[in-house]
């Protein structure tokens, strides 16, 4: 793939702008800002914007039945209706540490929302984990021994479920999957990654099987094949990029979210047209 050209679509700081979703339904890209407590949504062909807030931290979110989103919040994943604001509580999740939040979360092809945890706190054993909540709150433990959970994303036909660590040894693994259970099985490291290629921060895939991860200490996104070869990246005028997203009619369109870098000429969401469509994302519930 040739560097494509990148359009900015939002010039604008967020504290941590993360957890892009494409709402194909009402054609919106759906995003959060964690610091800030809010999600944010955009149509993207009329410019028109919404805006939410929660009142604490607000790291990932995803689609789910009824058009409810599925959202994790400090401690707790809650289902959320954009219509009415009402909220209900599907699960909490208590952390190790005081100072422990949620982080990265997707609605796997199960209808369960994974979501991982951050241990932000520095010289001891990493204390994070990812998680998988399923729809009747059952919280089950998929991984731990974690510092940032990030990086989820599964392939097309849903065997093959992608994760990383983004900080400590900046990791990317992959587990088989079972679409009909969520069990995953044979966990293996694809790469350990660096600063100068860029830390593996947020994630997604195309149906071409190659797996997409931001590099925000390198600018760029990273593209990946299935046994974690580099095969390439697309630089980005964001100086701190957090994670694609494919969307728009044919799925072809790569939107990406930024760290609030203190330059806001390098703050806000970028997109850029990608050769082969993204896989949908899934819905909870």
């Amino acid at each position: 793939m040739m560097q494509p050209d990148v359009n900015w679509v939002i010039r604008e700081r967020f504290g941590v702008g993360e957890s892009p979703v494409w709402d194909g339904v009402n054609r919106r890209l759906l995003w959060c800002d964690i610091p800030a407590g809010a999600i944010h949504a955009l149509d993207i062909a009329t410019g028109e914007r919404d805006f939410w807030e929660f009142g604490e931290p607000v790291p990932s979110l995803g689609l789910a039945k009824n058009g409810k989103l599925v959202v994790a919040l400090r401690n707790d994943v809650i289902l959320f209706d954009p219509s009415n604001g009402t909220r209900e509580t599907v699960a909490r999740i208590e952390h190790a540490k005081p100072d422990m939040r949620l982080n990265d979360g997707k609605v796997g092809p199960d209808g369960a929302f994974w979501v991982g945890s951050m241990d932000a706190a520095p010289g001891d054993a990493p204390s994070a984990k990812l998680y998988r909540v399923a729809p009747d709150g059952d919280v089950r433990v998929i991984a731990d021994g974690i510092a940032i959970s990030n990086g989820l994303a599964w392939n097309a036909d849903a065997t093959l479920l992608y994760h990383s660590d983004s900080r400590g040894s900046m990791w990317l693994d992959c587990w088989d999957f079972d679409r009909a259970t969520g069990a995953v099985s044979n966990r293996r490291r694809l790469r350990d990654n660096d600063e100068a290629n860029g830390r593996p921060d947020g994630g997604a895939c195309d149906l071409a099987g190659t797996y997409w991860s931001a590099g925000p200490s390198a600018s760029r996104i990273n593209r990946f094949s299935t046994t974690g070869e580099l095969l390439g990246w697309v630089d980005v005028p964001l100086k701190l990029p957090t994670m694609p997203c494919f969307g728009g009619a044919d799925m072809k369109t790569v939107f990406v979210t930024s760290l609030g870098s203190g330059e806001d000429r390098r703050d806000g969401i970028v997109q850029f047209r990608a050769d082969v469509a993204g896989v949908p994302v899934g819905t909870f519930g």
